[in-house]
């Protein structure tokens, strides 16, 4: 090869790495989420009768894989209980959650409330915590240590 053909090959690749980073600068910023997801706010009332408005609020909890692995998990929905069916309700769904915690170090029985005003009696399918972001700052609230979580 000679001198000329190579630099014309690299024109071409710097070139073609422009404009793909150039596409991707000004493309669409839903490009960047996985999903088109809503964000959630809601009144938390801790055991201490505290209440703490929480924006962008999800339920959070962290899988053990191994002794030193976990998989961190971000849900828009909460994982409850009832006998033996895992139930995931999703927030938009829910108008407010009582909390009920165990005496034993067990999950903590919940009472959803639905938009629509019906009920139904769980048990929380994981030890987790409501994560958001309050006027103060991130916060996040164990569900074991909740009273009430009311969507706004």
């Amino acid at each position: 090869m000679d001198c000329q053909t190579i630099i014309g090959s690299i024109i071409r690749t710097a070139s073609f790495v422009s404009v793909m980073g150039t596409l991707c600068l000004f493309s669409d910023p839903a490009w960047a989420q996985s999903k088109n997801e809503k964000a959630f706010h809601a009144v938390a009332v801790d055991a201490k009768n505290i209440e703490t408005d929480v924006k962008n609020v999800i339920f959070y909890y962290e899988e053990k894989i191994s002794e030193t692995a976990f998989v961190p998990h971000e849900l828009r929905e909460l994982p409850v209980k009832r006998g033996t069916a895992t139930v995931k309700i999703k927030f938009d769904g829910i108008k407010h959650v009582d909390l009920k915690p165990s005496s034993n170090g067990t999950a903590p029985s919940v009472t959803i409330t639905l938009n629509d005003g019906k009920t139904g009696e769980f048990i929380l399918a994981v030890a987790g915590s409501f994560k958001g972001q309050s006027e103060f700052g991130e916060v996040e609230l164990p569900a074991a240590e909740l009273k009430k979580l009311a969507f706004k």
